[in-house]
């Protein structure tokens, strides 16, 4: 009896011991043929944004690396949070990816009702680009650097309009938390989306705004708006005179976005590796280096944890900004 026993318990362990090897074989051959059909890469917002631009601009270069197609596929609805349930729900297989930009901690920190967990149902790939956030005037306004900006606004509380891309977006936190920190008192005037503010700013109906190097630069090269700080903590490379905010007086104060991918959460690993490293290989590419600073983007890169340990920082700071300034989505 305890000889049949032993050799039922061997039979079990070398069995184990073989399954565990199949596995581990499978998921090795399951890396090795990734992707072995076409990638489907969501963009939660229009065309000609920055995380799209971002997109269309990498994805040859995973074409070209990795063999297939990458499909972008444009979902533009509800502040990004369509297209990023839809890959929260998707199959953990590495075939849905998601680009998002920094709005993706700003909308958990003011809108608690999702249908997805941003840290439970996602899994970070890299991060891929950065852009300053410019802190820019009116041209009629008196203000040619920060200090006198503040100086203006605190000799006139209240009457100094600044204009978001709409109400609880990370513009708006931006500057609430930039006013908390001058002491200052600015009326928010959001509107839909980046493009109308941009017009609103330059028609002079808004005297200030905090907002994207891609969208503002065409307008400071024509002298319609007056840059008078960049968000960055270094200096902008497309505005290499222009100083910080931390420079001029905020130390540590930083305003950007960034753009990174993210997959379903329960990817493979060595799926998530393995598209991480074509990232950093075309990241170093000199033409997409140039092709990004002709957008004035600057390429990041980086592990996944860097980038889960970047989200998981932005979700605690705006979440703490909307809860003091009591932001919330509407």
């Amino acid at each position: 009896m305890i000889q049949a026993r032993r050799r039922t318990f061997g039979i079990w362990t070398v069995a184990l011991f073989v399954m565990a090897l199949a596995a581990l074989g499978a998921t090795d051959a399951h890396a090795d043929t990734y992707p072995s059909r076409p990638v489907r890469l969501i963009v939660p917002f229009a065309a000609g944004g920055l995380n799209d631009v971002v997109a269309r601009l990498i994805a040859p270069y995973l074409e070209r690396s990795l063999g297939q197609p990458f499909i972008i596929d444009n979902r533009p609805a509800a502040s990004g949070i369509v297209g990023t349930d839809a890959t929260a729900k998707a199959a953990p297989d590495g075939y849905t990816l998601l680009m998002v930009a920094s709005s993706f901690t700003v909308v958990p920190a003011t809108n608690p009702k999702l249908p997805y967990d941003p840290e439970r149902d996602l899994a970070p790939i890299g991060l891929v680009a950065k852009n300053s956030l410019l802190f820019l005037v009116n041209p009629k306004v008196q203000a040619n650097s920060l200090a006198e900006f503040v100086a203006l606004a605190k000799a006139n509380p209240g009457k100094l309009n600044y204009a978001s891309p709409g109400a609880a977006t990370q513009t708006h936190l931006v500057v609430e938390l930039f006013s908390k920190k001058a002491g200052i008192k600015l009326q928010h005037i959001p509107y839909r989306g980046g493009a109308p503010a941009m017009t609103a700013m330059v028609a002079g109906d808004t005297q200030f705004t905090a907002i994207s190097t891609l969208l503002s630069l065409p307008q400071i090269q024509a002298g319609a708006l007056r840059p008078i700080a960049s968000g960055s903590l270094a200096r902008d490379p497309q505005l290499p005179d222009l100083p910080t905010v931390a420079e001029q007086g905020f130390p540590g104060f930083e305003a950007i976005q960034w753009i990174g991918l993210l997959t379903t959460a329960g990817t493979p690993t060595e799926i998530i590796q393995r598209l991480n490293a074509e990232i950093n290989r075309a990241l170093r590419d000199p033409d997409l280096i140039a092709k990004f600073a002709q957008q004035g983007i600057s390429p990041a890169g980086g592990t996944p944890a860097e980038f889960q340990r970047t989200i998981a920082a932005d979700l605690k700071n705006w979440t703490e900004t909307a809860r003091a300034a009591n932001i919330k989505a509407e």
